[in-house]
């Protein structure tokens, strides 16, 4: 009678834990699928660089944005394949490089920006990456988030590089907004 009440009572532990690692496992996975995200891509040119390589840069962002309660979160992923001429490990590709993530409200006409930063850790990034991916060539902003109340929300974002020895400052590159939630 007692080793039934043992096996009984081990079978209901096990039982409990390994419903509590699934659910472990799926949180993350469940928290990612409220995000509502638009992937755009562009070809950047390098206008710094006239040589016999081709010299364009595909880059790939992925702007995301979620609601909770009356809170929208967003975030960027970017991604891109570096020029053709190869390995890329040069400080001095960009004076200055930054990801500009906006939290707007969705509404009709222009949408208006509520909340913006400005993500400098890509130019390092960008700096330093092949056309390979031997460097995992992406950066993720952290979460932006805004407390917008009842109005619908949304991500969007720019790409802004300013090109070593291009004399013309930073270039401005936009991207597909997320959809509003």
């Amino acid at each position: 009678m007692h080793k039934l009440k043992r096996t009984t009572s081990t079978a209901v532990v096990l039982a409990a834990l390994a419903g509590s690692a699934a659910l472990a496992t799926a949180s993350p996975a469940a928290a990612a699928a409220d995000y509502r995200c638009t992937t755009s891509t562009k070809s950047i040119d390098d206008p710094a660089y006239s040589g016999p390589w081709a010299d364009n840069w595909d880059v790939k962002v992925t702007l995301c944005a979620k609601r909770s309660g009356s809170t929208v979160y967003t975030y960027a992923k970017i991604s891109w394949d570096g020029p053709a001429y190869g390995y890329v490990d040069d400080s001095s590709i960009f004076d200055g490089a930054y990801f500009k993530l906006q939290v707007k409200k969705s509404q009709a006409g222009t949408d208006p920006v509520k909340k913006s930063a400005n993500y400098y850790g890509i130019e390092s990034r960008l700096e330093n990456s092949d056309s390979n991916a031997n460097y995992n060539n992406s950066y993720t902003t952290p979460i932006l988030s805004y407390t917008i109340g009842s109005s619908r929300g949304l991500a969007d974002g720019e790409l802004h590089l300013d090109w070593n020895n291009d004399g013309r400052g930073y270039w401005k590159h936009l991207f597909s907004a997320s959809p509003a939630v």
